[in-house]
């Protein structure tokens, strides 16, 4: 049975429950404002530490802090530091093997007195490791034992018991988070590098599909010449299924589009398929991108009033390379 659970529970007090989740998020807010003020010469020695590394970020805590470091270990090793997370149990059961002399260990312990982490540390310094704590004294066991020591100290949990980690794990969080980015910066990661390490994810196709990858080419795209007339352009449009199709002059340089719209104007007209020529009713100096811009590009290009649904993709000469629809975003899942 459990007796929390079979508790009768009062008629919810909405004002209470605001009140107290507005407490919780003051008090974890002040507990990362504090961090920032007492940041300094620890803080440069554990980047240039890890920078310094010859081998990987060995991350471990137990408990909330465990969550916390595994967390820490995924957003060093997104953003340009190879780093993994070792359970400190396991680690003393054989997977202490995992961590060599190149590395840099990172332990978490608000207390910093866990048993299984000031364990782990005679071990740590055996293998010639260097090693990292985040805690919330610098007169535990683990911070004198630390090469470096990160304050991650807090006034008081946010729990209104006064028992669950809750500021204590945002403050190691935080200051994970910002010792991740500022060695992110110091190694100059950029956005690029950011994509390569994410190739599965909707950022990663953001930051790494490129135009020449999803534009139509060759057969499925629509081309008239220059020459040709409004029941030639018509006909052309109809089998690629684009809404329009590319006017070209004879070295292959973009004429101009002759679109839907404008195909319904020249019907209202009364214009005279046969007889006229498409380029008297074309849209000149239509919208273009080259190859090799990102793919996300052509959605701003594309929105910029008035919107279109097609772009072209041309060299540095103008000539027609490829073209693409707003559906093709869609399908190559960069939208």
């Amino acid at each position: 049975m459990n007796a929390v659970a079979d508790r009768a529970v009062a008629p919810l007090d909405e004002a209470r429950v605001l009140s107290l989740a507005r407490d919780v998020l003051a008090v974890e807010a002040r507990a990362i404002a504090a961090l920032g003020e007492r940041l300094g010469a620890s803080f440069v020695a554990a980047v240039a530490m890890v920078l310094g590394c010859r081998g990987r970020v060995v991350v471990s805590g137990i408990g909330k802090s465990g969550h916390v470091g595994r967390k820490l270990a995924a957003t060093l090793a997104s953003t340009g530091t190879p780093a993994f997370f070792v359970h400190p149990v396991e680690a003393s059961h054989g997977d202490l093997g995992m961590i060599t002399a190149d590395d840099v260990v990172v332990v978490l312990s608000n207390s910093g007195e866990t048993d299984e982490l000031v364990a782990l540390a005679p071990h740590l310094r055996r293998t010639g490791a260097r090693m990292i704590a985040v805690t919330g004294s610098d007169r535990s066991a683990l911070a004198r034992a630390a090469d470096v020591h990160l304050d991650a100290s807090v006034g008081s949990e946010a729990c209104p018991l006064g028992l669950a980690p809750t500021a204590s794990t945002t403050a190691a969080l935080a200051l994970g988070d910002a010792l991740a980015l500022a060695l992110l910066d110091a190694r100059g990661f950029s956005a690029d590098d950011f994509a390569r390490s994410h190739p599965g994810g909707a950022l990663g196709r953001r930051l790494l599909t490129r135009v020449a990858d999803v534009m139509r080419t060759g057969d499925d795209l629509p081309t008239v010449a220059a020459t040709a007339t409004l029941a030639d352009a018509v006909i052309e449009m109809g089998g690629k299924g684009m809404g329009m199709t590319v006017v070209l002059e004879a070295d292959g340089r973009v004429a101009g589009i002759f679109t839907d719209g404008d195909l319904r104007r020249a019907v209202e007209r009364g214009v005279h398929f046969r007889d006229t020529l498409v380029r008297s009713l074309m849209t000149r100096g239509p919208r273009s991108i080259g190859p090799d811009r990102l793919a996300i590009e052509c959605v701003e290009r594309m929105e910029t009033v008035p919107r279109v649904m097609q772009l072209l993709v041309v060299d540095d000469g103008g000539r027609l390379v490829g073209a693409l629809h707003m559906h093709d975003l869609f399908r190559a899942r960069v939208l």
